[in-house]
């Protein structure tokens, strides 16, 4: 009767894994349940089977005028399957100084931002969020280093996989032809 058991006991058991290892767990940067600007849940794998693009972003700094860009390429291609995710962060230059209710009010008021927010966080350093920690060492130098996240405007883009695929210095414009190049590759691609 024992062995009967067992024997019961490994083939559900065996069952279980299979079932389980068919489902498409989310991995990467996407498994994260963060917060949003109202500080509501947000869980990042809605975004899985679309393009996201991570920016850390910041109210005072002299590249703040790239809200502009990124509402405009958010509203271009968010039909595709694109979504930007903004990312308030204040470790550079402390030009994120506000609250979370401040920042989006400064984002409505002077940009008119309809991309995702999230509530704002660490991106680098003591305390830096999960979510980042997982955007950068995903994205090594060509010598393999891992660096961290170097200013406000910093851009992370996953593929609908929810894979890192690419990285864009804070310099580069939402506009600029080799972020754009890749976010309509991405787009292109069918999720796996």
């Amino acid at each position: 009767m024992k062995v009967l058991f067992v024997a019961a006991v490994a083939a559900l058991a065996s069952f279980t894994v299979v079932g389980h290892a068919e489902d498409k767990k989310v991995t990467g940067p996407l498994a994260y349940k963060m917060k949003d600007i109202d500080g509501k849940d947000l869980e990042l794998s809605k975004f899985k089977g679309k393009v996201v693009l991570f920016v850390n972003v910041a109210s005072a700094c002299g590249l703040t005028k790239q809200y502009t860009g990124l509402q405009e390429l958010y509203e271009k291609y968010q039909k595709d399957g694109f979504v930007l995710v903004g990312v308030p962060a204040n470790e550079f230059g402390k030009q994120e100084p506000g609250s979370d209710e401040e920042i989006k009010k400064f984002c409505d008021s002077n940009y008119k931002v309809t991309f995702p927010m999230l509530s704002k966080v660490v991106v680098k350093g003591d305390g830096q969020v999960p979510l980042y920690k997982t955007l950068v060492e995903a994205t090594p130098n060509d010598k393999g280093k891992v660096e961290q996240v170097s200013w406000n405007f910093e851009k992370f883009l996953v593929n609908r996989d929810g894979k890192v695929v690419a990285r864009f210095k804070p310099q580069v414009e939402p506009n600029a032809p080799e972020l754009v190049k890749a976010i309509k590759a991405e787009l292109d691609k069918p999720a796996k």
